[in-house]
């Protein structure tokens, strides 16, 4: 592409780019912005800066339109995601969290899809203050989202806790060894109170960045670890994967595979979501190298001109990956060997208790959406509060925004199941195979760029789902539905066996046929469907489901082979004849 106003010269990079170069590696105006008492928001360039720093500035559209019409601003909060490789905090960081969210946010707490908190509703005057917080209790925020490599996530695998503390230094190794080395985070949000600190960019120059660069990557990039046979992370999802290839208890090695991602818009059909391809194998010692390597070479020829054209996926799709492959190896300076064979039979999570060999056992709870809150019939966040209090073990959240009480001694057991009764924890995953199966993303009110309510609508719609599914007999079995607000896919919707993609308000589009394993695509079955329709279209498909399918089908499956939509492997194969509006 070719700037109109200057033919014949470079193509024109994206705005964003030209933002990172000029941030001074990521300072911006971002200390001056927190200080302008005139605003509740920052300055546009600033809100992108931000995201390194791991907010959002958000407002809440629910009275965007009431704000306008009277003349004041939008009602602007910041949303505080925090780096939690692996999804593994303790006791303490959990209370501490709690308490941060009643404090300086919203009063919510929130389990993100990529096993970490959200706060909401932060005003701007406590954001600072809430960032030190979070790193006072031994957690962070930096690159937990903008162009960089965010939270890395791992399989919480208390089946084997042995492979599972392999697995999670790893995690917690590659997210060390890929956080920005700049440091803006620390003088713009760790200084002291008086801000004395805070004048410190001066240097046009001040660091450089190693493994970044001055203008970081051209967009995010997503890493996770996954342990055989659980897909839980959807590790084909992420633009980089290590599948733990084990023989005799522990990892010899790691299957390798990239350029996995979701997010595609409506009615673009050079944009789609992709799965990962199989790349290679390495040993445990060379995975860093490898993971940074990878990460290099998308530095250097991902896409800065067209950021909806800039992920990892469309630099493999273009190039192809054997081109991919020869470059990494080459900066590597040896080859990566064959892969070694691997099986996922599911991404979900299993519920209740697990024992390991250790003699401690392990409880996964439901957390519908991932919302830690309380009300009068469930009061869920005192429960998990009071557990925190007298918790010996971890707590480990998972990427179906599920949480595992873990490592709970047994001398603490009866005590922990005495407190999940008395909160009525014991049986909050007494519930249907489809919502112990599904996702929502946060969507409105608080999301730029949702089209449609997701969080607030899915346990709404599951509710009369629920219905067809006890009618049907089908309550224990599990199948994957998933719901965003907008098509960037944030809750994986592109790999459920059931999707609903917000396509304008009170609309969706409806995909059918991914794999229970994340390991398939699904495919578009109808466009706009009004959420009061949803019910209709989904009976006769689940009536013939219950009566027709071979035993064991997966949902997924048996829409497919009875045809109701072709199967897709391959991201160019996603989009199919019907015509976008």
């Amino acid at each position: 592409m070719t700037d109109q106003n200057n033919p014949g010269d470079e193509p024109k990079l994206s705005k964003n780019e030209i933002i990172k170069a000029n941030s001074k590696f990521l300072r911006g105006t971002i200390a001056e912005g927190l200080l302008d008492d005139c605003t509740g928001g920052l300055a546009a360039d600033d809100t992108q800066l931000t995201k390194f720093h791991g907010i959002y500035q958000q407002d809440d559209r629910d009275v965007r339109r009431e704000r306008r019409k009277a003349g004041q601003e939008p009602a602007y909060s910041f949303l505080a995601r925090v780096r939690l490789p692996g999804g593994i905090c303790t006791p303490q960081q959990w209370l501490d969290m709690d308490r941060f969210s009643d404090e300086y946010a919203n009063g919510s707490l929130k389990l993100t899809t990529r096993q970490s908190f959200q706060l909401h509703g932060i005003i701007k005057k406590n954001l600072k203050t809430i960032i030190r917080k979070i790193n006072d209790s031994l957690m962070g925020t930096i690159a937990a989202c903008g162009d960089v490599n965010r939270n890395v996530m791992c399989n919480p695998n208390p089946n084997q806790s042995k492979v599972h503390a392999e697995v999670l230094e790893l995690a917690k190794a590659i997210s060390n060894h890929l956080t920005p080395a700049t440091q803006a985070y620390h003088e713009i949000w760790l200084t002291d109170e008086n801000g004395e600190k805070e004048n410190v960019t001066s240097s046009p120059e001040p660091e450089s960045e190693p493994i970044y660069g001055k203008t970081y990557l051209p967009r995010k990039f997503k890493i996770g670890i996954a342990v055989p046979p659980s897909n839980d992370i959807d590790l084909f999802a992420n633009d980089l994967g290590f599948i733990a290839i084990i023989e005799d208890d522990r990892v010899v090695g790691y299957t390798i595979t990239v350029g996995g991602g979701m997010g595609m818009n409506h009615g673009q059909k050079k944009t789609f979501p992709r799965l990962a391809d199989v790349l290679g194998f390495c040993t445990p010692e060379q995975a860093i190298d490898v993971a940074e390597k990878i990460v290099t070479t998308q530095r250097d020829y991902g896409d800065r001109v067209d950021r909806k054209h800039a992920r990892l996926k469309y630099t493999i799709e273009d190039r192809g990956l054997d081109w991919f492959r020869g470059e990494v190896e080459e900066r590597l300076g040896y080859g990566l060997d064959q892969a070694r064979p691997f099986e996922f039979d599911h991404n979900g999570d299993r519920y209740g208790w697990i024992d390991d060999e250790n003699g401690n056992s392990h409880l996964t709870l439901f957390i519908q959406n991932g919302n830690v809150t309380d009300n009068d019939e469930f009061p869920m966040r005192t429960g998990l509060r009071e557990i925190a209090k007298v918790h010996d073990g971890d707590f480990r959240l998972t990427a179906n925004q599920n949480l595992i009480i873990a490592n709970v001694s047994p001398a603490k057991r009866a005590g922990i199941e005495a407190l999940l009764d008395q909160y009525k924890l014991t049986h909050c995953y007494d519930q249907t195979g489809l919502r112990l199966n599904s996702l929502a993303c946060v969507a409105l009110p608080t999301c730029g760029l949702a089209l449609a309510e997701s969080q607030r609508y899915l346990p709404e719609l599951l509710t009369e789902l629920d219905q067809v599914i006890e009618e049907l007999g089908l309550r224990d079995d599990a199948i994957t539905i998933r719901m965003t607000g907008c098509p960037n896919g944030c809750a994986r919707s592109y790999i459920a066996e059931i999707a609903l993609v917000g396509r304008s308000p009170g609309k969706y589009n409806v995909y059918l046929g991914g794999g229970f394993a994340g390991d398939r695509l699904n495919k578009i079955y109808k466009l706009s469907v009004k959420q009061e329709e949803i019910v209709d279209l989904m009976r006769p498909i689940l009536e013939r489901y219950a009566s027709q399918r071979s035993d064991g089908e997966r949902f997924g499956d048996f829409v497919i082979r009875t045809g109701y939509v072709a199967e897709t492997r391959e991201g160019r194969e996603f989009h199919n004849d019907f015509k976008e509006d």
